[in-house]
């Protein structure tokens, strides 16, 4: 695990590889490695920071062949690395000289060309130079568990882990992308291929980079193109029993690592059924960590203690505050480089921090609701047609606009009323609701009303595609949730603390099955992720699974009322706001005071305004 950085330039500069890797310390702090030579009229650079899991004594990088011809810099972890090594001694009787991941990524690429990537089972994101074809290839994972970033600008070509290594590049920041303000303000978040920059982008993920050394021109391709289809001959039972066994194997080999490892467990299904399978056939109880908080309306500590007893792990409990929290949200926050709303980040980072005192691993259930159907939203689609279908649209309208004062609250938290709420805003009578839904801050029709310039960004994603089956509809976050809000939140918050977190779930072999499945295998009546809890059921009390979990939700919307209110109300300063030009005033002003003052909650909105302008401000203002 560490962070990766390349440039390929017409104007040389040693010193500017290094400020890039220093930029990312903290994904590497163990050891660092720099790679520099001239090829033909063009200078490459290839750096990387790590963080040791694996081959402690001789897994530095960069990694080079035999013949000095391939070079390679890695991020993340290779979990299927073993085996592919033993196919690699048995068909082409070479030999390594390292036990790293990292040379095994290499001889796959020196024996099997570009091909190889689609063999490669793990979170990764590498470049590795090809000499003979003066190429530069920059790989990124199946599902974008590791970060890659690029842009070209003038007579150089850079990538990295994160957008700050980047930045160095560029004299003046580039303009601010109006898709991607427009996406984030939908979202909450920016997925793959946008960044808050014009002319900067994130790979794709499951893509591979081909770029030119001479020339420096580039293209991008997709590596793996499985067509599953779907299974209807496998009956419930038997898939049960592959479902067990796959998880089961995933959560093996992705616990191999030199350094101790644990779990994160907030005591949901996914969390509790990993750190089970991680508990099974150990010499010595495992490490879980969890955090809770001191507002009991949030608090779901004693779910992961409960787990913790049944499996017997040795449990790390930590209780956070506003106080607490209100140290870190600045350190948190501007750390995405970008706009990030998901408020989940700041107790991700602090379970990362403290758990980082004791491990160096740690594997998660994320990833659990987008394999095996978790979302309220994947079963709305139905809710959605009967309802337009019994529903005439003005009674809609008027009964909507009657009940949105009931349901809207004081409160934060996510509960009946919010559902509720957020059920009717998705109802939509030309068949995107999935848009609606997947919005989780401002609404289409909103963004007109929020900013100058709104794009219908959004609807590159969802153009064209098959939006009626519970499948359509994970392949859909697959795409884009996972990668853009998930992953992000994940990677960012836990490499911060210098721990490397691993997910499970996201398995190709797993995802490919659970795409082969009906969707009442996923999700039956209405028991979501009912193949994953029937696999699992007898390890845990009666009814346990089935017990709803709210998520790792934050009490920001009342954070923006007392411990932040006098920043947020500095972003509503109209002098401010005009010279900004990008809000229109007569919305946002009277949509934050609103919340201020406890007339609406307008939490989710009115933090996704907040981390903007935090990161206007401090980041792009530079102030």
């Amino acid at each position: 695990m560490c962070g990766i950085n390349g440039i390929l330039t017409k104007n040389h500069n040693y010193n500017f590889l290094k400020s890039m890797n220093n930029k990312i310390i903290h994904r590497g702090p163990d050891d660092d490695g720099e790679f520099y030579q001239k090829i033909g009229s063009s200078h490459v650079e290839m750096g990387m920071r790590r963080l040791s899991i694996i081959d402690l004594s001789s897994g530095k990088q960069p990694i080079t062949s035999k013949d000095g011809d391939l070079v390679i810099v890695f991020n993340g972890e290779l979990y299927n690395f073993k085996n592919l090594k033993q196919e690699l001694i048995k068909d082409f009787k070479i030999s390594f000289k390292t036990s790293s991941d990292t040379e095994v990524i290499l001889k796959m690429y020196e024996y099997y060309g570009v091909d190889s990537f689609a063999k490669l089972d793990g979170m990764f994101a590498f470049s590795i130079l090809d000499k003979t074809k003066g190429k530069i290839f920059i790989a990124r994972d199946f599902f974008g568990e590791k970060p890659l970033y690029y842009s070209k600008i003038s007579k150089s070509f850079s990538w990295g882990s994160e957008l700050k290594s980047l930045m160095l590049n560029y004299k003046e920041k580039p303009p601010i992308c109006t898709n991607a303000l427009s996406l984030y303000f939908q979202l909450t978040y920016i997925p793959a291929p946008h960044t808050i920059y014009e002319g900067i982008y994130k790979l794709l993920p499951n893509h591979y980079l081909e770029l030119d050394v001479e020339t420096l021109d580039y293209k991008v391709y997709q590596i793996s193109k499985d067509k599953i289809a779907l299974n209807k001959n496998l009956d419930f039972k038997t898939a049960k029993k592959i479902t067990h066994d796959l998880v089961n194997e995933s959560v093996n080999s992705r616990s191999v690592s030199d350094v101790p490892i644990g779990t994160f467990l907030s005591g949901g299904v996914d969390s509790s059924i990993v750190s089970l399978c991680l508990s099974k056939d150990r010499a010595t109880a495992i490490d879980t960590f969890s955090v809770g908080f001191q507002k009991k309306s949030f608090d779901e500590t004693a779910k992961s203690r409960l787990v913790a007893k049944q499996i017997k792990s040795n449990h790390h409990e930590f209780m956070i505050s506003a106080k607490y929290m209100e140290e870190d949200i600045d350190h948190v926050i501007l750390n995405y480089d970008e706009p990030f709303a998901d408020s989940s980040a700041l107790p991700t980072y602090l379970v990362s921090k403290l758990t980082s005192e004791s491990v160096k691993v740690a594997l998660t259930g994320d990833g659990g609701d987008e394999v095996f159907g978790g979302y309220n939203k994947y079963y709305i689609g139905k809710l959605n047609n009967f309802y337009i279908k019994n529903i005439p649209r003005t009674i809609h309208e008027l009964a909507y606009t009657s009940l949105k004062k009931i349901m809207s609250g004081k409160s934060d938290k996510r509960g009946k009323r919010y559902k509720l709420k957020r059920l009717l805003e998705a109802v939509n009578y030309e068949g995107d609701f999935y848009k609606s839904i997947i919005s989780l801050s401002f609404q289409n029709n909103e963004l007109r009303s929020l900013l100058l310039e709104p794009k219908n960004s959004l609807d590159i994603y969802l153009n064209n595609i098959d939006k009626s089956s519970v499948n359509d509809f994970r392949n859909i976050d697959k795409n884009i949730s996972l990668e853009g809000d998930l992953l992000v939140k994940v990677d960012r918050a836990s490499m911060l603390s210098s721990i490397e977190c691993r997910a499970p779930f996201l398995n190709k072999k797993l995802w490919n099955f659970t795409n082969s499945l009906p969707d009442n295998y996923l999700i039956n009546g209405w028991n979501k992720k009912y193949i994953l809890k029937q696999a699992f059921q007898d390890y845990f009390p009666d009814k346990f699974l089935e017990i709803s979990k709210q998520g790792f939700e934050v009490p920001v919307g009342d954070w923006l009322r007392t411990i932040l209110s006098k920043e947020l109300k500095g972003y509503i300063d109209v002098n401010f706001l005009q010279r900004q030009d990008i809000f229109k005033i007569d919305f946002i002003i009277p949509l934050v005071k609103n919340h201020l003052d406890s007339k609406e909650d307008n939490t989710f909105r009115v933090w996704t305004f907040y981390c903007f302008q935090k990161w206007y401000t401090k980041i792009y203002l530079n102030t």
